[in-house]
């Protein structure tokens, strides 16, 4: 088994995946509209069509990561990958919003193929090697976010919403394929994964450091969707108008994205030499410095400035909280702990759009930044002086 070339498909199958997925849904509440939603009633149907997903996917994801370490991670990517090109051609066909809630529905329960590819490169790569590979999965991860909007983008301009559906379809198949031919799995460990989810969960919160590493990654994941949404108002609250914000907002978007995939595989290797612990403390603090800097900024340049700096500092979180959540746990519990940080992501993804729309709407978007860099700030803080403590955790597993 090769686990470079492992890696290298699991990447570009990550890439595809994440790009099929960023190539249609930034775009739903249009293809609302176009479905017949009344620009009324399009933002309570955009809340609805985006949290069903998430809802679905948070509830599975754990089932699905102990199917992962019963059946076969390998067998989980493609059983993924498959279902999900079914579910984004059934996008295109849809005539309702009922028919749209349904298909995003179904695309919950076929969720799971990056974690499952994210379980497999764990399980191959060498322990000294870990830290670079988790990176560089991050890495296609942001490619994919990059790529994907801009493709559905050009795709719905020139041709409508239905053929960037089935242009998602397309791309997760030939990924899964691509996954079939060449990604070799690692002999298990154990025969079989026994038990129940239950006890899996209780299992989980035994461990305290699996425990802390899954509400660090709900705490980013949320901190980044409050945020997210309100950032294509903000950029026109700055610009004085809103003509243009959206293809401003968009290159914005790109820039903390390309900052990301930058620094990923850097945030990776730096951790596997200088401790992945410490990774968090930097990677925390630094993002919650340049999110308060958002809060200060008068014109779009500088917002466009550190929105970069925050892309190269965020991501850092990712590898070293997968890293340390791996290595906190046995190779036989690889696919459950992928199922759990996904779990914790998925709820994260939900809870933070209601919180920035909340706060937003009581005292407007520019103090969103100005909480969530200090959440992020806190967060840092309580990493720091826990880690140097030695409570948080021992040092020997940095």
């Amino acid at each position: 088994m090769d686990w470079r070339k492992n890696l290298g498909v699991l990447a570009f199958g990550a890439m595809l995946s994440s790009s099929s997925y960023t190539m249609v849904i930034p775009f739903l509440p249009l293809y609302l509209l176009d479905l017949g939603v009344s620009p009324a009633a399009v933002n309570m149907w955009s809340g609805v069509v985006f949290a069903a997903t998430f809802f679905v996917a948070a509830i599975l994801a754990p089932y699905w990561g102990r199917r992962a370490d019963k059946s076969g991670k390998r067998r989980m990517v493609m059983r993924a990958g498959f279902s999900l090109a079914v579910v984004y051609l059934l996008g295109a066909v849809v005539r309702t919003p009922f028919e749209l809630l349904i298909m995003r529905v179904l695309q919950g329960f076929a969720n799971g193929f990056v974690p499952a590819s994210m379980a497999i490169v764990a399980s191959s790569a060498p322990q000294e090697k870990m830290g670079f590979s988790l990176g560089l999965m991050q890495t296609a991860l942001l490619i994919g976010g990059i790529l994907g909007p801009l493709a559905g983008g050009v795709l719905s301009h020139l041709f409508g919403m239905r053929l960037s559906f089935v242009i998602s379809g397309i791309a997760i198949f030939l990924g899964t394929m691509a996954v079939r031919a060449l990604v070799k799995e690692p002999a298990p460990v154990a025969a079989a994964a026994e038990g129940s989810i239950l006890e899996d969960v209780k299992l989980a919160f035994q461990n305290r450091r699996l425990v802390e590493m899954l509400l660090l990654l709900f705490i980013v994941q949320a901190a980044i969707m409050i945020l997210q949404p309100l950032i294509t108002l903000y950029v026109a609250e700055l610009q004085g108008q809103r003509t243009g914000a959206v293809l401003a907002a968009g290159v914005i978007y790109s820039l903390a994205g390309i900052a990301g995939a930058i620094a990923a595989p850097l945030w990776g290797k730096i951790g596997q030499n200088r401790g992945f612990f410490k990774i968090l403390i930097i990677a925390f603090s630094g993002a919650g410095v340049f999110t308060v800097g958002q809060f200060l900024v008068s014109d779009i340049y500088r917002f466009s400035l550190l929105q970069f700096l925050f892309g190269l500092f965020i991501v850092g979180v990712y590898p070293a909280i997968n890293t340390i959540a791996v290595s906190s746990n046995d190779a036989r519990f690889q696919g459950r702990v992928f199922g759990l940080t996904t779990t914790a992501n998925q709820l994260g993804s939900m809870a933070g759009p209601l919180i920035g729309g909340m706060i937003s709407s009581w005292i407007g978007i520019r103090p969103v930044f100005l909480i969530t860099g200090s959440l992020l700030l806190l967060v840092g803080l309580f990493v720091s002086v826990n880690y140097f403590q030695g409570k948080l955790i021992s040092r020997h597993a940095d």
